[in-house]
């Protein structure tokens, strides 16, 4: 075992998993890839639900107040996505999904699928990349810690990316890159922190990435094309409100 063995494993379930995803996905009529879809947005809805109900978490309503913890969510949400809609995230992110489609696969002239191909891209890699356990187990196996986390989510990233695979295709295997450079510079971020976040900054990281999550599951159900990628930033900024208003009640 070796520091970044978790991500290692990740990415290759990932791939297999895509794989496997769009070899039965091509037996499926489009009505069963439709269902999938649905049934893994309700699945993702419901992670994203008791990931987001963790603001209730006491550590961090001692370490800033019992009324502040749904006020850091609201307001790292709200610097977060006005962060990332300003460095347009989510557009690039779909740019880059684009190219990568132009790059690794035949250029077919269909429209339709091109957009599938991002929206396979762009989906996959929000879910595999926003969950707590992403930054948890990724700070910790840079940390020596042991990769534990990880592996516990590969494992679940490579159910789910069969899921995703079945219905939006090969996109989905482009999302393991992103996993990789994700997840690999988190590992490094460990292994020059030397420690962990305290528990009251990793529950509001948690907590917001439960919210962002929720709009992942609103778009599988096809409910709202929420920007999600453009909120990325407020996981950076969910620590950092916690910081402040800890030395603000010191």
């Amino acid at each position: 075992m070796f520091i970044g063995i978790g991500t290692v494993v990740n990415v290759a379930t990932v791939l297999v998993g895509s794989t496997l995803g769009v070899l039965v996905g091509h037996r499926l009529g489009h009505r069963t890839r439709d269902l999938v879809t649905d049934a893994l947005g309700l699945v993702t809805l419901l992670i994203a639900i008791l990931s987001a109900l963790t603001v209730q978490d006491a550590a961090l309503g001692d370490a800033v107040g019992d009324s502040a913890p749904v006020l850091i969510v609201l307001g790292a949400m709200l610097i977060g996505g006005i962060t990332g809609s300003l460095l347009r995230i989510e557009e690039r992110l779909e740019g880059f999904g684009g190219w990568m489609q132009h790059r690794f696969t035949r250029s077919t002239g269909n429209g339709e699928e091109q957009n599938r191909f991002v929206e396979g891209f762009v989906t996959a890699s929000m879910v595999f990349c926003v969950g707590p356990l992403t930054f948890l187990g990724s700070l910790s196996d840079g940390l020596g810690r042991g990769a534990d986390q990880l592996l516990l989510k590969a494992v679940l990233d490579g159910f789910a990316s069969i899921a995703f695979a079945a219905s939006l295709g090969w996109g989905v295997a482009a999302s393991a890159l992103v996993v990789l450079v994700v997840q690999g510079l988190l590992t490094g971020a460990g292994a020059l922190l030397g420690d962990v976040l305290p528990e009251a900054h990793v529950t509001a990281l948690g907590a917001t990435g439960g919210v962002m999550l929720i709009g992942v599951a609103l778009r599988l159900l096809k409910l709202k094309q929420v920007a999600v990628a453009d909120l990325l930033p407020a996981l950076l900024v969910a620590p950092l409100l916690v910081q402040l208003l800890v030395v603000i009640r010191s």
